[in-house]
């Protein structure tokens, strides 16, 4: 495996911001001409998308080295096999797409937690519409976001090998995306996405490393799920 980062090269700022105007199912287009040698494979790649300086940059990691495909991107790539003992403690950054399955009309969907949680607290309350509930007990936006995200990234630690430090979890970021493709509505893509940093301590090796090579949650293939790692 490789990790990689994708940046404007110097002095081609201009024309690199001219190639990335769209929205995440557009930065997952665009990648896969950084691996041209078989386009019909399946993806094999994790990507996130952050910006320096007002400038678009990627970090990936990939089952093959990717190459620019123009003189406006610079890729910097080295050999990634994590393979880090129980007990270290690692600083840690991840976008991801947290969602809960639910059952309705007979079938299991995906749901973002955040949405699930606000509608099982208006069902409580018998209440149809978030507007609706005036009472001064009615959670903010952040603390709803802040509570039902955390929960489903430590439910995702037990099964891929780490514990949160909670008192330096941050949880930022949360947006709703849908493609920009001129499709039927109820056919574009739509997820959520909330961005996470803190501390986490490794509690198995081999199910990290699964993580950090495959990644945590869905929608890996518009962004989410590169969980970045840091020594500290």
């Amino acid at each position: 495996m490789f990790l990689s980062v994708i940046t404007p090269t110097p002095g081609s700022e201009r024309d690199a911001a001219h190639t990335l105007l769209g929205g995440p199912y557009e930065d997952h287009q665009w990648l896969w001409r950084f691996f041209p040698n078989d386009p019909d494979a399946p993806r094999d790649f994790l990507f996130r998308r952050s910006e320096r300086d007002g400038m678009a940059r990627f970090h990936m990691v990939s089952a093959r080295p990717p190459v620019s495909p123009d003189s406006a991107w610079t890729v910097q790539s080295r050999e990634y096999a994590p393979h880090i003992a129980p007990g270290t403690h690692l600083q840690f950054e991840l976008r991801a797409n947290p969602v809960v399955r639910t059952r309705r009309d007979g079938k299991t969907r995906r749901d973002d937690v955040v949405m699930a949680e606000k509608k099982r607290l208006l069902q409580a309350r018998g209440l149809a519409r978030w507007a609706d509930w005036v009472d001064e007990d009615r959670p903010t936006l952040y603390d709803l976001v802040a509570q039902t995200c955390s929960a489903w990234l430590r439910r995702c630690g037990e099964r891929d090998g780490f514990v949160l430090d909670e008192g330096a979890l941050r949880v930022d970021a949360y947006r709703n995306h849908a493609e920009k493709r001129q499709l039927p509505k109820e056919r574009r893509l739509r997820f959520s996405s909330v961005d996470f940093a803190g501390v986490l301590t490794v509690t198995d090796t081999d199910r990290l490393h699964k993580a950090l090579l495959h990644g945590i949650g869905p929608a890996k293939a518009f962004g989410c799920g590169l969980l970045l790692v840091r020594r500290l």
